[in-house]
Order: C-alpha cells, then sequence, then structure tokens
C-alpha cells in the first residue's frame, strides 16, 4: 500500500483505457447474464475496485469475464424458472448465492487453497474453455439475427396449453396453502379458475417459449424457426461489429477494435434511426445496495445452491489465478495467491450486495492495463471509477447501443475464448486407452468429456466429473509406472550381497522374498500373487522390506491376507528392515503384534540370519 502512488500517472492511463476497454464487454456479459447491462457494469465497478484495493496481483484487472458469465447465466436461468420466470421475484436468491460465492473465495484464501489451484489438470481446463466458447456462441446466435422467442406469436401460441395447466397447478398450491383444498370447497378453484385473464396465460406462454429456448440445447431446438424470421437489420448490426472488431485489429491495437466496433456501429444504427432493438435501458445515479437480498434470505431457501456457489468461487479463482500469472511473466513481478483470492472475494461480495454479475480476473484487459503503463493496484481503482463515471454521466447514452452490437461482440469473445492450443494438440497426443478398435489419448478424452457435458448438460457437475475422471487416469498411469518399479513378481532373482553367507542347506526351508518399492493399490495384485510363489518345502519365508518405503491401505490388507495364508499353512514369516511408515500401517491393525511378533522384525539381515541358523532346521 505504501507504493500506491508511485506510479500515478502510469497507472492513471493504465486504468482509464482499461476501464473503456471493460466497457462493452461489461454491458454484454450484463445481458447475457439475463439480469441487465447494469448488472454487467455494477460487478465491473465494483470487482474491478475492491479486488484491486484488498487482491495479491498488482497490476491485474478484474470484472466480469466469459467463464464466470456462462456459469452465472446457468444459475440464473434454473432460479428464475423456480421462481415463475420471474427475475424480479429470483433476484434476491440469485445475489444471495453470487454472495455466498465470494464469501467461499474470501474463505478459501484464508484458509491457503490459492496454491492448490495450479494443479487442477489441464484437459480439464481446456474442456472447460472451449465449452464456454461454444455456449457463448450457440446462445448468441438467436440475439444477433434478432430472434426472440418470446416475442414470436405463433411459436408462444404453441405452449397456452401448458401454461393453462402451470396456472392452474399453482392455483392447487396456493389452496393447499391455505387450507382449503377439500370437496366442498371445489367451488373455490373453479372461481379462480374462471378469473384468470388471457393476459396471464400469455404472459405464462412466453415464459415457458422463453425456457424452452433457453441454453445451448434450446437454441439448437429453434435455430431452423430462428432462421425462417431473420430480422436482417439485427443480422447486419451483429455481423458489422464482427468485421469491425477482426478488422481494426489489422490496423492498430493502441485502441481497443470492441470499444470501436461498438462506438461506430451504435453510431449508424441511432444516427441513421433504423429502428433496431436497444438493450434495457440502464439506470443513472449512484448504484444502490439491493438489501431485499437480506431481508428474504432463508437458509432452505440457499441450501440448493451451495455447491454452485463452491463451484462458481472456485472458477474464480482458477480464472483470476490464471491471469495473475500471466501479469507476472509480463511484469517480471510474483503475486500473492491466497491474498488474490480474498480480494476477489471481496469484490465478488460487494458487487453482489449491489446487484452485480460476478468476475474474476480478466486477461485482456490487465495487459491492456500493463502495456498502457499500470504498475500498481492503483490502476485497477481507477479502471472501476472510470467504468462508474461512464455510467453516471452515459448511462442514458449507453441505454441505445443495439442489442445485436452486444451479441456480436460476445460472439468475438467466445471465439477468442475457446483453448486452440489444447484443440491442435489433439491429434498428436499419444494415444494409450482403447475403447474397442479405437485409439485414444486420455488427456483428449478428458478434453472431450468436459467439453460435452459443460456445453449440452452442465457445466459445475462437467467439470467435477472431468475432475474425477482425470484424478483416476493419473492414479492408474502413477499406479502403472510405479508397478514397474515396484518389484513384487519374481521367484527367481538375484541375491543380495549380505545374503551370500546363507546356508545352502537351508535353501529349501526358507523363501527369501525382496519387496523393492511402495507396496499401493497398483501393485496389490502381483503381492497376493506371492503366497502361490513360495514352494511347498518352505517353512519360513523372509521379506526383505528395507526398500519399501510406502504402503497405503490396499497394500495393508493385501499383507495382511497373505500373512493369514502363510500363518493357516504353518509358515512362519520374518520381517527385515521394516521402515517407518509400514510398521505404523501395520500396527494400527495389529498385523504387529498378532501375526508378526516383536521378536521376528529385525534391523538386518546378519541378525536374521542368526535367528534362522538357531531355529531352523534342515529336513531334508
Amino acid at each position: 500500500m505504501k507504493n500506491l502512488f508511485s506510479n500515478i500517472k502510469g497507472d492513471a492511463f493504465g486504468g482509464i483505457t482499461a476501464g473503456i476497454v471493460a466497457l462493452p464487454l461489461a454491458l454484454a456479459f450484463g445481458v447475457s447474464s439475463g439480469l441487465g447491462p447494469e448488472a454487467g457494469l455494477y460487478g465491473a465497478i465494483f470487482i474491478s475496485f475492491f479486488a484491486a484495493l484488498f487482491g495479491g496481483t498488482a497490476t491485474q484487472i478484474s470484472g466480469p469475464t466469459a467463464p464466470m458469465t456462462a456459469v452465472s447465466m446457468v444459475i440464473i436461468a434454473g432460479i428464475v424458472a423456480a421462481n415463475d420466470g420471474s427475475v424480479e421475484k429470483a433476484l434476491p436468491a440469485i445475489l444471495s448465492v453470487f454472495l455466498l460465492a465470494g464469501l467461499i473465495q474470501i474463505g478459501l484464501g484464508f484458509i491457503g487453497v490459492g496454491k492448490y489451484i495450479r494443479y487442477i489438470p489441464y484437459p480439464v481446463v481446456s474442456g472447460f474453455m472451449t465449452a464456454i466458447g461454444v455456449i457463448i456462441l450457440l446462445t448468441q446466435i438467436l440475439p444477433s439475427i434478432g430472434y426472440y422467442p418470446k416475442e414470436d406469436t405463433a411459436f408462444v401460441e404453441q405452449f397456452k396449453p401448458q401454461a393453462e395447466e402451470v396456472i392452474l397447478e399453482n392455483i392447487l398450491k396456493e389452496e393447499a396453502g391455505e387450507g382449503i383444498l377439500v370437496l366442498e370447497y371445489f367451488k373455490e378453484t373453479i372461481n379462480r379458475a374462471h378469473s384468470i385473464t388471457p393476459e396471464q396465460v400469455l404472459n405464462e406462454s412466453q415464459t415457458l417459449a422463453a425456457k424452452e429456448a433457453s441454453g445451448t440445447i434450446g437454441a439448437l431446438k429453434v435455430l431452423p424457426r430462428a432462421l425462417k424470421n431473420i430480422n436482417w437489420l439485427e443480422l447486419i448490426l451483429a455481423l458489422g461489429t464482427i468485421l469491425i472488431i477482426y478488422g481494426f485489429k489489422r490496423i492498430t491495437t493502441a485502441i481497443p477494435s470492441t470499444l470501436v466496433a461498438l462506438v461506430i456501429m451504435s453510431g449508424i444504427a441511432y444516427g441513421f434511426n433504423l429502428g433496431y432493438r436497444p438493450i434495457s435501458e440502464i439506470p443513472g445515479g449512484i448504484p444502490i445496495p439491493r438489501l431485499e437480498m437480506f431481508t428474504s434470505f432463508s437458509l432452505g431457501s440457499i441450501t440448493p445452491y451451495i455447491f454452485t456457489a463452491l463451484t462458481l468461487s472456485l472458477l474464480g479463482a482458477i480464472d483470476s489465478l490464471l491471469t495473475s500469472v500471466v501479469a507476472d511473466n509480463m511484469t517480471k513481478t510474483k503475486h500473492k495467491p491466497n491474498k488474490e483470492l480474498i480480494g476477489q472475494g471481496i469484490g465478488n461480495s460487494i458487487g453482489a450486495i449491489f446487484g452485480g454479475i460476478p468476475g474474476a480476473g480478466a486477461t485482456i484487459r490487465t495487459v491492456v492495463n500493463i502495456n498502457a503503463g499500470g504498475k500498481t493496484r492503483l490502476s485497477g481503482m481507477i479502471a472501476g471509477v472510470m467504468l462508474l463515471l461512464i455510467m453516471l454521466v452515459l448511462a442514458p447514452v449507453a441505454s441505445k447501443i443495439p442489442a445485436a452490437v452486444l451479441a456480436g461482440i460476445l460472439i468475438t469473445v467466445g471465439i477468442g475464448v475457446m483453448d486452440y492450443k489444447g484443440l491442435k494438440a489433439i491429434p498428436s497426443l499419444p494415444k494409450d486407452i482403447k475403447f474397442g478398435p479405437i485409439k485414444l489419448s486420455s488427456e483428449v478424452l478428458i478434453m472431450l468429456v468436459v467439453l460435452l457435458l459443460s456445453t449440452f448438460w452442465d457445466l459445475i457437475y462437467a467439470v467435477g466429473i472431468g475432475l474425477v475422471i482425470a484424478s483416476l487416469m493419473f492414479m492408474k498411469k502413477i499406479g502403472d509406472l510405479t508397478a514397474e518399479r515396484s518389484d513384487v513378481k519374481s521367484l527367481k532373482e538375484e541375491a543380495w550381497e549380505d545374503e551370500s553367507d546363507f546356508p545352502q542347506q537351508l535353501k529349501e526351508e526358507v523363501f527369501i522374498k525382496h519387496l523393492k518399492g511402495p507396496l499401493f493399490f497398483g501393485s496389490t495384485s502381483d503381492f497376493q500373487a506371492l503366497t502361490e510363489q513360495i514352494p511347498n518345502t518352505a517353512k519360513t519365508v523372509i521379506l526383505r522390506l528395507g526398500r519399501m518405503q510406502y504402503m497405503d491401505q490396499s497394500g495393508l490388507y493385501a499383507m495382511e491376507d497373505m500373512l493369514q495364508e502363510l500363518k493357516k499353512n504353518d509358515v512362519e514369516v520374518l520381517f527385515v528392515g521394516l521402515l517407518k511408515q509400514p510398521r505404523y500401517m501395520m500396527e494400527r491393525i495389529d498385523i504387529i503384534p498378532d501375526f508378526i511378533p516383536n521378536e521376528h522384525i529385525f534391523k538386518d539381515f546378519k541378525t536374521c540370519l542368526k535367528w534362522v541358523r538357531s531355529n531352523v532346521e534342515d529336513v531334508s
């Protein structure tokens, strides 16, 4: 904090530039989320300011990002659907989930989770990021061609019978809550049913139509219908935006091409009075806390979304810390991961209180900030203040921005966020697993599973399933590799140097086995076959354990099973060189001393050999 004002000029220029770059993206992400452009702006303002103030990456610019918005969009759609399609009714629960996600991030920072984020497998991140891009592309097709299901009269008409059923179900639920749902009061139900207005049926039909067309699957379902009802003006505005964004980059990168596209296409649409569809009105004035989220809060209403909030917070952590690494590489500094999580959590929590969508460290905005001269956390704070000033002064102007222009901006974001590096590597990755005649790379399998599940099912569960598959495959690979080095297989093996004096006449009565490497789940099947390797003539087995450094629970029970079998066959077992960790494990379940008494555990082979000479007889 003492260096906060050490680079005022550079930080001011970097923060102002980053704030301008963030404006169109904040508006677009807000509209895409379903809460409106102001939600994107509020998120950008508060997260940028407070994540910079309390975070652990000096040059990071934070705000709504594509991954966070995609997950938020799913959360918002689910909660709105559970609240009769009313955003206003659902808003307290939505903001409570966002607040909880921010608080979880703060908690993750305090318990030191930040340093472990880097262990998330690359195929999971790759599949998820590509899915985010696909989701954004698919969900922005309809607004980019000017098709809105709620406004398609013929499409909405299909849902009127279902809408009447839903309204009637709601009446019955209300009566059940009032305690009047009994036979003699059935007339009340009929009276209420007669009071249903055409407007109510129409509103419910529109809600059902919008729900049918929501998400990636919904967008694909209605796409054929949408293509027959293209609004060519909206399509031209969207295509013009995309062309300017990609074309202007070839001229110069000094001015953000996204901002140029926003200004030019909005100016053309408004200046020529083209009759386009504007985004919803952005309220002017200072943002006001949405305190209704606290008055209507109940543990029961938020409990189903705890896992969702946790996933959102982890995604924000990954998103932010990846950007922190980029910032480190550019500035030759070192970020503080746990402090960064605390800062992001504070920013997301405060943003949620004011009605903003959650966000994270934004790579493009951070790079712009650094290139423009930003060096301290002051630059991120200035970016937030810049957005606030723009909202206060230009809210009426920003409300005139065409919705199709923001759809065009989001399409370029979707294209840009996909992991092309991972996609290009697919042909060259080693094919290490087989499905019948098909060979496939395990990394590619994980990426495709996460990609498909995220796109067409559920982002949150897809990541969880991807992590489970990646963990299982990792365990198998490590198990196979370790098992190769963990020698529990060979019956005929070379004697160790200290066994040269072993009595020749006792070699039929004593079987010596060398265990090298850990005894764990990957090597237990070979170890379990050990009893079959022991000659029938052997009445004493010496296990050389000085190189068995580790034993897991699978190995522990494999050892117990083998000792039980040997004890049943009256075979004496001696341990030589037993190390600390395996001994601790065996003492926990009483293998020592129930199966192996302490006097049968020897520090070295010389001591063991002395016992053998005294206690084993040559019966040949």
